[in-house]
């Protein structure tokens, strides 16, 4: 789909064949170069957006992202037809977008339209217009469909996830059941916050009217008490506002977790406060604010009705549904953090294929550590050197800064908190006097000292290696014991000069270990 090389092409290979806990990279395979930039347009009740993703498809980056709000859907109780000014400035939209989009060298735009295209007495004439001055075809798809493919974008995020995934979008709001990574029952239905402004007979009809639909999703539902999944503009703007509510410090919604009490209590806070002044504080634009409140009536409501255990922001909807369609079963199913870890490797790294390496290296500390700790060991270990050209006063915080605040998926935030310290470890002993300290009280003590080892192992760990495929030595830990032995070939040893003893030393201390140094004349083969 792209007539220039995708980003992908032009990062080198790395060689490295990893059979082991994540399986063989897959972002240098063809079925997955093939995605590696795809353009995407939702034509949405509320806004239309363009989105182009671009490098490893299974965790993609946001190579560029606009949103335009239209507000199509407004006043459609009424009329019956698109907003004229919602439809006029959506067709310069979709002129801009096209523009864009061959500056970029897409070759195509995938468009989709939602609630308000196939609900207005003339969406079709709208599509009309927009192919026919543009050349874009737009596919007006139903409230099932809308409803699977914002499932698909939350698989893309969690793969094998399970739970209920709700999508609130101007117009409409889905329900999607999602087990084992695969999208069962769907239900669509008309709780949009535009739909809802429009209804007649004020805050209580309005209450009424959710109550009444809300229990007739539930029966045709069923019983829905695992984990809730929030997808749409309306629900990340709700978030904020939690955040603002609660003091969170790491402003990053994809992954935010609430509880069903936060969700009530925040739903009470948008309704005695004003609403100006929370738009200020929470960084919400003016048009989505506007609907905050009716869909924190929606919210409200499907908290009490469907009583998940737990909820979760999900930044990927039916735009990362749409990626996640094109997609081979084999790249659906790979855990998106490693493959973004990886591609990230191989386009940054001085070394690519070095994490792989390392991440053996210092394995033998974690004999015991279960597979999620693992992967994120993994993770850590692939991204240890993607830093490397900040400045050195800097680098430190810069690899936190990158590990809690990028475009990774698959990551909780104290998993962002723990691989952040992980990674400033790499290149300081100390993470006291940063801007991040408010950060470091989302995870326990504990889990702090073991980024802080992890940290030390991979500063040590890095000095012994310049070409990935020697094999020079070998950490074994002895933990009941107390002892940390490095293994070391004989022409390995210049190596281990005075800055290696001290770093190795240094991870001894955290360790609370006494260090051995041993020596073999051969390398394993």
């Amino acid at each position: 789909m792209d007539d220039h090389p995708p980003s992908s092409a032009r990062v080198p290979e790395t060689g490295v064949a990893d059979l082991g806990l994540f399986g063989k990279p897959l972002f240098q395979d063809p079925s997955a170069r093939r995605l590696s930039r795809v353009g995407v347009v939702d034509v949405g009740s509320n806004s239309v957006r363009l989105v182009v993703f671009d490098g490893a498809a299974r965790s993609p980056a946001y190579f560029y992202n606009e949103k335009i709000m239209c507000a199509l859907g407004a006043g459609m109780a009424e009329t019956g037809h698109l907003s004229p000014d919602g439809r006029r400035r959506a067709l310069a939209a979709m002129h801009r977008f096209k523009k864009l989009a061959d500056g970029m060298g897409l070759s195509e735009l995938t468009c989709v339209a939602t609630a308000a295209v196939r609900d207005a007495s003339d969406g079709k004439a709208f599509c009309d217009e927009v192919r026919e001055q543009t050349g874009l075809r737009i596919w007006v798809i139903d409230g099932e469909e809308e409803a699977r493919l914002s499932a698909q974008g939350v698989l893309l995020g969690w793969p094998g996830a399970y739970g209920l995934v709700c999508d609130i979008g101007g117009s409409s709001m889905e329900l999607a059941e999602i087990s084992g990574g695969r999208v069962g029952k769907r239900m669509t239905s008309q709780l949009g916050p535009l739909k809802l402004r429009d209804l007649k007979g004020g805050a209580k009809a309005r209450e009424a009217h959710v109550k009444e639909v809300m229990k007739g999703l539930a029966d045709r539902m069923g019983a829905q008490r695992d984990r809730l999944f929030l997808v749409g503009g309306s629900w990340r703007a709700i978030a904020r506002i939690d955040m603002v509510r609660r003091g969170y410090p790491l402003h990053v919604l994809h992954e935010y977790r609430m509880t069903p009490r936060a969700v009530s209590a925040t739903v009470k806070f948008i309704k005695k406060s004003d609403i100006e002044e929370l738009r200020q504080m929470a960084g919400v634009s003016s048009a989505r604010m506007a609907l905050v409140p009716y869909a924190a009536t929606v919210l409200g409501r499907l908290v009490k009705t469907f009583r998940p255990k737990d909820i979760a922001i999900s930044s990927y909807g039916i735009r990362e549904g749409m990626l996640y369609e094109q997609m081979p079963q084999r790249l659906r199913d790979r855990d998106p953090l490693i493959e973004a870890c990886r591609f990230a490797e191989a386009k940054d790294a001085r070394t690519p294929g070095f994490g792989k390496v390392l991440y053996n290296f210092i394995l033998p500390l974690y004999k015991s550590a279960p597979a999620p700790r693992k992967r994120l060991i993994k993770a850590a270990c692939l991204l240890h050197d993607v830093s490397w050209r900040a400045h050195p006063d800097y680098r430190a915080e810069v690899c936190f800064d990158n590990a809690t605040r990028a475009n990774l998926g698959g990551l909780k935030h104290a998993e962002r908190i723990f691989m952040g310290l992980a990674l400033l470890h790499r290149y300081s002993n100390k993470r006291e006097n940063t801007r991040f300290e408010d950060l470091y009280e989302m995870i326990d003590e504990k889990t702090r000292h073991e980024a802080e080892v992890l940290g030390k192992a991979m500063r040590f760990g890095a000095m012994l290696w310049m070409n990935k495929d020697e094999d020079r030595g070998e950490l074994r830990w002895f933990p009941k014991k107390k002892i940390l032995q490095l293994v070391l070939t004989k022409d390995m040893l210049p190596l281990f000069g005075e800055v290696a003893e001290a770093r190795l030393n240094s991870l001894a201390d955290s360790l609370g270990a006494e260090v051995q140094i041993k020596t073999r004349r051969k390398s394993k083969t």
